[in-house]
């Protein structure tokens, strides 16, 4: 598979993760409407970059039966009185798509996972809540995963200053 239709996928999943979150669609429906209707396609003038299917899948499905130890991770990594809750929509989906990601996919690096999430934070956002992706998922990856960080290491772009990372 093409490294650009995973970040086709990761992108995929966190829209899918918004509309499921704002309209209340299970996985099932939202599965099925994004691979019809959504990836690949043209819509309104809006191009949905291909993506790979299956890691698609599995990152959807595996936000969703994850979500309670995903969201108890996001809240550790927050900082004190700005649970996950209290974040916009769209952001607590790049965080959960990529807390996923650092928590269970251990055959992608942590430092790829967050690079991406932080990418598509980019595609929402221009303040700082790219920054905040970044300081979050950083967080869960040095808890989780502390071998895949090296002395003095941090991942492209990283940033802490004026986040709401803990």
């Amino acid at each position: 598979m093409k490294p650009a239709e995973r970040s086709g996928a990761r992108l995929a999943v966190v829209q899918a993760l918004y509309e499921m979150e704002i309209s209340g669609k299970g996985v099932i429906d939202a599965l099925a409407e994004f691979e019809a209707f959504w990836i690949g396609q043209v819509i309104d003038e809006v191009e949905h970059p291909p993506a790979e299917t299956a890691f698609f899948r599995d990152l959807l499905r595996g936000v969703v039966e994850e979500q309670r130890a995903i969201d108890q991770r996001l809240d550790a990594a927050l900082a004190a009185g700005w649970p996950l809750r209290r974040l916009e929509a769209v952001v607590r989906a790049i965080l959960r798509a990529g807390a996923y990601e650092v928590m269970f996919r251990r055959d992608v690096p942590v430092k790829v996972a967050i690079s991406e999430y932080v990418d598509v934070a980019h595609s929402f956002y221009e303040g700082e809540e790219p920054g905040l992706v970044n300081a979050v998922l950083d967080k869960v990856g040095r808890a989780v995963r502390p071998d895949d960080f090296t002395k003095g290491s941090a991942p492209k772009g990283a940033t802490t200053k004026g986040s709401r990372a803990g």
